[in-house]
């Protein structure tokens, strides 16, 4: 048995940029940061010849090409894993729809699990860029490449897309205690609502043929500079601050990002003294999160009390095989 263990992502300022309808024009450029939740993939070998899958759904088939998932079937297919195996997908939250990047993180642990099933090493980059490839191009997801990145490298990184599809990685490094200070001022609650996100993002892509929506994702982008800064400085005000400005920015790229309900959510969190947070992901759904300063936290939790909070830490472990009970003989 393998089990591979592969981190979630909160993506702070630049959502949207790693779309390659906008970095094909002007380079795109993010923020975010892999957190202590994860999905996990699990592969056991079979006596059969059969393929079982465990998930939201149980499937049993004999040859790939029946396999109804969508990133089994082609995770399966890169690694040229064929037949024999029982397939296991676990996660730490909702597994779709929670604005985290589960989508992504799963595809990166089916690859990590699959590749180590057949004895290949492999690198955060190629599971990155073979995840991109299974979710963009061969399954036409209108998504970007900064779930990928983030699951497969964990860390808290500034990630930069070029026209030629390259992805220029800077590491954001904290001390520990930093690190840990700035978790302490963020606040993460789930909506209670779960949402494909695929109708958010190509409305969302569509629209960046618009120039003035254009001119909004670049505005966004251009916090990015001074978001990173504001953290290797711990100034939680300022991060606060540009996250509020993202926000903003960010609901007019397409409608359904926001709804009555999350934005009563963030007004109400805003008046109990968070400086500033957004929805995780696309929007329409899944988590918020806020900078609130730990004074203001209880004011905020009592403030929405109906939705669930949810502790994290930041996690600087990307993609990870943490157990390989595969006996191998002495040489």
């Amino acid at each position: 048995m393998i089990i591979a263990q592969t981190p979630l992502r909160l993506s702070f300022v630049g959502g949207g940029s790693d779309m390659r309808a906008f970095y094909e024009k002007k380079d795109g450029a993010v923020v975010c940061t892999a957190i202590d939740k994860y999905v996990y993939a699990i592969v056991k070998e079979r006596f059969d010849e059969d393929i079982y899958l465990n998930y939201s759904e149980k499937e049993r088939v004999k040859d790939v090409k029946d396999i109804r998932h969508d990133l089994v079937r082609e995770a399966m297919r890169i690694t040229g894993v064929t037949a024999g195996v029982e397939i296991t997908t676990l996660a730490d939250i909702p597994s779709s729809g929670s604005g985290l990047g589960s989508s992504s993180a799963i595809t990166v642990a089916l690859l990590h699990a699959l590749h180590t099933h057949q004895n290949n090493l492999v690198t955060a980059e190629q599971l990155a860029e073979e995840a991109c490839h299974i979710e963009i191009d061969l399954l036409n997801k209108p998504i970007g490449r900064q779930d990928q990145y983030a699951a497969a490298y964990g860390g808290m990184h500034r990630f930069t897309f070029r026209k030629n599809e390259e992805v220029l990685r800077q590491r954001i490094r904290l001390s520990p205690a930093l690190s840990r200070r700035i978790s302490e001022n963020m606040q993460l609650f789930f909506t209670g609502i779960t949402r494909s996100a695929d109708t958010i993002l190509s409305e969302q892509q569509q629209n960046l043929s618009q120039q003035d929506k254009f001119d909004t994702l670049a505005a966004m982008v251009a916090l990015v500079s001074p978001f990173s800064e504001a953290l290797t400085l711990g100034d939680m005000e300022t991060c606060g601050g540009l996250l509020h400005k993202n926000w903003i920015l960010k609901q007019s790229l397409a409608s359904g990002i926001s709804s009555d309900s999350t934005r009563a959510m963030y007004e109400a969190a805003r008046n109990c003294g968070a400086s500033g947070g957004k929805i995780a992901g696309a929007g329409g759904g899944g988590f918020m999160f806020f900078f609130t300063p730990p004074a203001h936290q209880a004011a905020v939790r009592a403030a929405l009390e109906q939705f669930r909070e949810f502790p994290f830490l930041f996690s600087e472990s990307g993609s990870r095989i943490i157990f390989d009970g595969r006996s191998y003989s002495a040489k």
